[in-house]
């Protein structure tokens, strides 16, 4: 296959040209302009099949899961596999858009048969391949360190594409504005840089565990123009550009997931004039107001059509989970969707926490890589992108990404063992060697074990949830809120702040997105925390010179003037500086000696798409009832606090920015107005109402451990008097006892004899038991013989010998009733009287 070359024109002639070419060289908005490649070829894929060949985007091609083509690159057959990428839109993948009123409504379709592939050149380490084969083969092919983009050649031919180099393409230099000392640093071929999967190897359990971006795109109405107003165009146009975003960052094992789009039609919902950083300001206070309560996201990229002179973007850095600042904007120009996928992936690395790689010692394989401060178009992230992610992970910046799409929110046949947690599966511990180290999840059934109640979550702790009351999200400072456990779930709740605009620090600031900022503050985060702000007069004199050093933003390219009265919202001044910025980048810095003390300065050179953090912070008051907003000193009525804490809260709390009241320990929500535990009906709740521990610890220690102590107490008091109460009931015991001993024992119990002289000395009658005043009656008794005796009376009479009266009444109880004997007049019986002898 022959390179064409396209020779120089006159510009008239070229625009001739343009006009009459035909299809062949007619502009299609997302397509490459093939008058701005330095060389293309011209090849024809073809599909391999077993059954048949078929042509690039035939409806074969489309409704199978895997597809395999042989291309022809600069003289080189190569086979590729593609399979579908099922993980990049969810099921319930949302289409925003207005009407001509300006009404929302939305729209689910049904993309489940989507066209969009990735995969890999066989035999060819290293290489991916982000296409789609909705029209012909579209999209990025990363062979060697070379990056290919690959589309039809005509909107109406399925047969020929164009292949060519991404380096090859002539564009208007597009930078951050970064002044780099050593302009010549970018590798060459001869260096032999490693490639990514070497530079990768090292071992970081960061990289080594998936995280999932899910990724907001709005489109502003311009863009929607270029398309010919049609919104299924502009659909797909970004279903491919999240393809070939979620292809980059697989290799720093992120999975990009496109949860939403949203496009205006009718007119833009924020104002593009200004700067850069005024349309990038605007948006992220549109989406935290209008979007994030609607959608679910992690980062929201704003794609526009207009530009900003040499920037092609710029978004805030760490600030993925943030829900104010988690927001870039893109340029999306004369440029095809994979060079407009660079600009983009580059962005939302700054949300994730990645830096520029200008000046640092940074590899990816590739002569540019992605987080270069100019708009290289390479597919590459750099070893020191990867080291920038690992430390925002390390610093919890991106929690947010830990969160697995629910089984609802993907393709992806279910598959028990793929770390993802899909329909049926409870969790998913991955292979059953993995599984081995997980006490909560089994292996094989992605079921929880026996009694296990969770696997995984910021609530979950030995597969138990923890209980209701767990402070998962401890408060960071005065302007942020703590957040608990409910009982029920794995997950904590959603982050709250104080309401902005809520007066901190002594009422000397304001609370800002959950943050009370000041000029001190800021200055010992920069400096150490032995600086302070410089005194007013060195902002006024520094910010008034318009240059990288003072100003107020931007205005175009230049560096725009403080007036006056804004100057305290320029770059921070700041004094009693005895060390170096603290911040892990090397900014440059200047003094400026004024009066009696030296202002000291810094500007980080981050480059135009990326905020300064020397800059002022917005929401620092710079005058009585004035904050800083957009580099201008403004009323802090802009920030809408309408919370009056005494009146709605009852003096017993603060309003977050729900405009709920959080409410003080002691006071229960929603209007702290009476007794209760703290917090708010947003931060879940602040005490644990099924756990009785306190309850039960309370009621021992009134009912069983006070009284014992009140008892103590009163016996302590009252010792001398209970040692004499003692002694008296000890000395009558003692002589209670005394007594007792003298009584002599009862002898023992003689044996009962047949004789009858043994019988008559047995008699119960004692001599010392006899009355005094009763005298022995002379009373004849019958006569009978021993025999006649024994016969009528042994074996009924018993009667042991005893001493006392109580043991006569015990004995009389015992022995058998009988008739009293007759009496003669007073007589002591000596015996019973005897029945007559037969």
């Amino acid at each position: 296959m022959a390179w064409a070359r396209p020779r120089p024109l006159l510009l008239p002639l070229l625009l001739l040209l343009l006009l009459a070419a035909g299809p062949g060289l007619q502009l299609r908005p997302g397509f490459q302009d093939r008058t701005l490649l330095s060389s293309y070829e011209i090849i024809i894929p073809q599909r391999l099949a077993r059954e048949r060949r078929a042509a690039p985007g035939s409806s074969v091609a489309q409704a199978q899961d895997k597809v395999s083509y042989v291309i022809e690159i600069e003289g080189k057959e190569h086979t590729i596999h593609l399979e579908k990428n099922t993980q990049l839109l969810p099921k319930d993948f949302t289409v925003y858009s207005y009407n001509e009123e300006g009404k929302l409504y939305s729209e689910n379709p049904d993309i489940r048969d989507h066209c969009h592939y990735q995969g890999y050149v066989e035999g060819i380490p290293d290489s991916a391949i982000a296409v789609s084969t909705c029209t012909g083969l579209r999209g990025l092919l990363h062979v060697g360190n070379v990056t290919y983009g690959i589309e039809p050649m005509d909107d109406d031919s399925d047969l020929k594409h164009i292949v060519y180099r991404l380096e090859n393409v002539q564009k208007e230099p597009m930078v951050c504005g970064v002044s780099s000392t050593d302009p010549g640093r970018e590798h060459t071929e001869y260096e032999q840089p490693p490639g990514m999967t070497q530079l990768l190897r090292n071992k970081r359990a960061v990289l080594h565990q998936t995280r999932y971006v899910e990724l907001f795109i709005v489109v502003d109405k311009e863009r929607y123009e270029v398309q010919g107003r049609s919104e299924a165009a502009v659909r797909e146009e970004m279903v491919h550009l999240a393809n070939c975003l979620d292809s980059m960052y697989i290799m720093l094992n992120i999975r990009v997931v496109l949860v939403g789009l949203e496009i205006w039609k009718y007119q833009n919902l924020i104002s593009t004039d200004g700067s850069a950083g005024d349309v990038l300001a605007n948006f992220v206070q549109w989406r935290e107001k209008n979007l994030v309560t609607r959608r679910r996201h992690d980062s929201a990229q704003f794609v526009l059509k207009k530009g900003f002179g040499g920037t092609a973007g710029m978004a805030y850095v760490g600030t993925v989970c943030s829900k104010n600042h988690a927001g870039g904007i893109n340029v999306f120009g004369q440029m095809s969707v994979e060079m407009f996928a660079s600009i983009v992936a580059h962005e939302l690395g700054h949300n994730l926490g990645m830096n520029h790689d200008d000046e640092r010692e940074c590899y990816c394989g590739a002569n540019s890589c992605i987080m270069n401060s100019g708009a290289s178009g390479s597919r590459n992230f750099s070893s020191c992108s990867a080291e920038d992610f690992e430390k925002l992970t390390l610093n919890k910046g991106g929690s947010c990404l830990l969160n697995v799409p629910r089984p609802d929110e993907t393709y992806s046949v279910p598959f028990c063992g793929n770390k993802l947690v899909d329909t049926g599966e409870e969790c998913d511990c991955g292979s059953p060697k993995e599984c081995e180290r997980d006490p909560c999840c089994e292996a094989g059934t992605c079921k929880l074990r026996a009694g296990a109640e969770c696997a995984y979550g910021d609530c979950c702790k030995n597969c138990r949830f923890l209980p209701g009351g767990t402070v998962c999200r401890a408060s960071n400072n005065e302007c942020d809120l703590p957040e608990y456990c409910n009982g029920t779930s794995q997950f904590c709740q959603q982050d709250f702040t104080v309401q902005n605009g809520y007066p901190c620090h002594n009422e000397e600031a304001y609370c800002y997105n959950g943050v009370c900022q000041y000029y001190n503050a800021q200055c010992q985060a920069i400096f150490g925390p032995r600086a302070k702000a410089a005194p007013d007069i060195c902002f006024a004199e520094v910010n008034s010179k318009g240059d990288r050093f003072g100003n107020c933003g931007y205005h175009g390219n230049d560096y725009r003037k403080c007036s006056t009265w804004n100057a305290m919202c320029g770059k921070l001044q700041c004094e009693n500086v005895g060390a170096l910025p603290v911040f892990g980048i090397k900014p440059a810095t200047i003094q400026t000696p004024i009066g009696h003390t030296t202002c000291w300065g810094v500007d980080f050179q981050l480059g135009s798409d990326v905020p300064d953090p020397g800059m002022v912070n917005e929401g620092t008051k710079c005058d009585a009832g004035k904050i800083c907003r957009h580099y201008q000193c403004v009323s802090v009525s802009v920030l809408n606090y309408d919370c009056d804490v005494d009146s709605k809260c009852h003096g017993h709390g603060v309003c977050n920015n729900n405009r709920n009241c959080h409410c003080d320990a002691g006071w229960a929500p929603p209007y702290c107005d009476s007794t209760g535990y703290g917090g708010s009906v947003d931060s879940g709740p602040s005490y644990n109402d099924k756990d009785t521990s306190l309850r039960d610890g309370l009621l021992v220690f009134f009912f069983l451990v006070l009284p014992l102590l009140l008892v103590a107490v009163l016996a302590f008091a009252r010792r001398n008097q209970l040692k004499q109460s003692c002694g008296r009931l000890i000395s009558r015991c003692r002589s209670s006892n005394s007594r007792s001993h003298r009584t002599p024992p009862p002898p023992p119990r003689p044996p009962v004899e047949t004789d009858r002289r043994q019988f008559l000395q047995s008699t119960p009658y004692n001599s010392r038991d006899i009355p005094t005043n009763v005298q022995a009656n002379q009373c004849p008794v019958p006569a009978y013989s021993v025999n006649q005796y024994h016969q009528h009376y042994q074996p009924a009479y018993h009667q042991p010998y005893y001493h006392s009266p109580q043991y006569q009444e015990q004995l009389q109880q015992k022995l058998p009733t009988r008739p009293p004997p007759p009496q003669q007049g007073q007589c002591i019986p000596s015996r019973p009287a005897p029945l007559p002898p037969k």
